[in-house]
């Protein structure tokens, strides 16, 4: 019977959340905030209120001076693209913006404008971090039959290190079962064909849903039961002797276990690589917090539809995007101003 504990569902860098609670932006276990930039404006959705961009390993979060309860945290693995282009700042005009496309159910265009003159830093950081992420998915995705395996050796990660091999490690996945050899390893558990080394699985402790020994067709078999988002795999396995089975499971639930209370993500940067001409003081600068008054703007859209990518029109500034028609929504049983294409009041409904 399946016995370690679930890793703590991890969030962060696979969803869009709008406005939500203030605690849930904090760094979770594992998440390190690398940069925080101050006096920047989410131009897409507030324009002309000034905020803090925060971004860290997992995710980026834009906070406003003003409310706090006013924020965005987009995961890293929702973002499609981060491009540079000309946007109308209600603080600063026609000026150079970071453009951040991301899909989570639907698909969302954010804006980001500094408001620091002659300041590199927020299109720098964020595409490095992207870069960062992108080349580090095996700590968090599952991967079959991957280039894992080098001349009968697994290639380590550069934060990897090997705790364990167990050779006469049989694969149940198929009729006759497969000899090969497992790898218990900080970030992940590997096995491999002897005979085939591309035929292998690479699974991340963080996809991992439970741990434990059930009865098979083969008798007695480890089984690692992965999350849906990772395919919903039930992976099996039986090790010979039969007598090392509990010595195996006990240490794959113990290293299961070691790694909810310490994920490591993979993504290394470092704020001085990129822009070493400045010191501590100027990369993080402290949070102003502003005395004056915002006063909302009466044609404000939703906090979320403000973000949708309205794809007749491309990606326009919101100020820019014509009224809608107005229509009526059977879901709702009222007349409203039509939205973007293939967005329904459903869809905002999950969003939230």
């Amino acid at each position: 019977m399946a016995h370690a504990k679930e890793v703590d569902y991890i969030w962060q860098d696979r969803e869009i959340r709008f406005d939500t609670k203030p605690a849930q932006l904090e760094c979770r276990k594992g998440e390190v905030a690398i940069d925080s930039i101050n006096s920047v404006e989410d131009t897409k959705g507030n324009n002309g209120a000034r905020g803090s961009l925060i971004v860290s390993n997992l995710r980026i979060i834009w906070v406003a001076h003003h409310n706090p309860d006013i924020n965005l945290s987009i995961g890293l693995n929702c973002i499609q693209t981060v491009t540079i282009r000309t946007a109308k700042s209600k603080l600063r005009g026609s000026t150079q913006a970071l453009c951040v496309m991301a899909k989570f159910n639907a698909r969302f265009e954010f804006i980001f404008t500094s408001l620091v003159m002659n300041s590199p830093r927020l299109f720098t950081t964020v595409q490095a971090i992207m870069r960062a992420y992108e080349t580090s998915k095996l700590y968090r995705e599952l991967k079959l039959r991957g280039s894992v395996i080098k001349d009968g050796s697994l290639m380590l990660l550069p934060l990897e290190r090997v705790y364990s091999r167990y050779p006469g490690v049989m694969n149940l996945s198929s009729d006759q079962g497969n000899l090969g050899t497992f790898y218990f390893t900080n970030v992940r558990m590997v096995w491999h064909a002897d005979l085939a080394n591309n035929f292998n699985v690479s699974c991340p402790y963080m996809q991992m849903k439970s741990v434990g020994i059930r009865n098979s067709k083969f008798g007695r078999a480890l089984v690692v039961e992965t999350y849906t988002r990772a395919g919903g795999y039930i992976l099996g396995f039986r090790v010979h002797p039969e007598s090392l089975m509990a010595e195996v499971d006990k240490e794959l639930s113990a290293l299961f276990a070691a790694y909810s209370a310490s994920p490591v993500f993979g993504i290394e940067y470092s704020l001085e690589a990129v822009a070493p001409e400045l010191d501590r003081a100027q990369l993080h600068p402290p949070r102003i917090e502003e005395d004056s008054e915002i006063l909302d703007d009466l044609e404000d859209p939703h906090a979320v539809a403000a973000y949708y990518v309205d794809e007749a029109q491309g990606s326009a500034d919101a100020d820019d995007v014509a009224l809608q028609s107005i229509t009526y929504d059977a879901n709702l049983g009222l007349a409203m101003e039509g939205m973007p294409r293939d967005v329904t009041s459903e869809t905002l409904w999950r969003v939230m």
